[in-house]
């Protein structure tokens, strides 16, 4: 199984997306609201150089945005 992590902001329309593309492939995910947790926004932007959302972590890999073929091919699904 991978690790997935999103980092999300409650206002994201993308988000919410992916959000919602991952629960109808059965994706289990871990998410973090980048608004309430300062330490994940710096671990974010030092990865990725990015400060936009949703970044999703999928075991080492980052996928900035709500990019599905790039998610699907990560996921195996």
């Amino acid at each position: 199984m991978k690790n997935v992590t999103i980092y999300t902001t409650p206002t994201c329309s993308f988000c919410h997306m992916t959000k919602s593309f991952f629960k109808q492939n059965d994706v289990e995910f871990t998410e973090i609201d980048l608004t309430k947790d300062q330490e994940a926004i710096k671990e974010v932007v030092s990865a990725t150089g990015q400060m936009g959302v949703p970044v999703t972590k999928i075991d080492d890999e980052y996928v900035i945005g709500f990019d599905k073929a790039t998610l699907s091919r990560l996921l195996d699904i």
